[in-house]
């Protein structure tokens, strides 16, 4: 059960690039989650999973805590999730259709994150050299958290002649 949640559903299996197989799986799930229950239920799923991840990471890597294995993508899906906020958050609290897909700022949120994820500048290095089970989750987290401040800042650079 652990392996399953650690490599989300298996997609940590695929080659090449697994992180880059995990977010691709989260922007559409994460989507999916916005549709069904607005900015509330895709927090939630957020929390819930990175919960869930924490531990099934400690236990998948209790015999040697300092690695983090490629295939562990729920990180990467639990980043990319907090990528796509302030998408989900502004569609929301504008009580828009949540069936809208505003798709240049899901994509943005795709690459936004990936580039933050893979380059690891500044914090999310710092995260990802904890060498722990936390330091596995946390990197995608803080890269997740880049991206979402990028994304809300692209988002009212295009949007700003509209709010005028």
């Amino acid at each position: 059960m652990t392996r399953l949640i650690a490599t989300f559903l298996y997609v940590g299996l695929l080659r090449p690039a697994p992180g880059t197989w995990g977010s691709l799986v989260a922007v559409p799930l994460g989507y999916l989650l916005h549709r069904l229950g607005g900015f509330p239920l895709l927090g939630a799923a957020t929390l819930a999973l990175f919960a869930l991840g924490l531990w099934a990471v400690r236990r998948e890597t209790a015999a040697d805590p300092t690695e983090d294995p490629s295939e562990f993508v729920v990180d990467e899906v639990v980043g990319q999730w907090i990528a796509l906020f302030p998408l989900s958050a502004g569609l929301w609290a504008m009580g828009a259709d949540p069936s809208l897909f505003p798709w240049p700022g899901w994509v943005g949120g795709f690459l936004m994150f990936r580039l933050f994820d893979i380059w690891k500048p500044w914090l999310v290095g710092r995260a990802d050299r904890l060498h722990s089970p936390l330091g596995v989750m946390l990197d995608d987290v803080v890269a997740g958290i880049f991206a979402a401040i990028v994304v809300a800042a692209a988002a009212a650079v295009a949007h700003a002649p509209l709010m005028m």
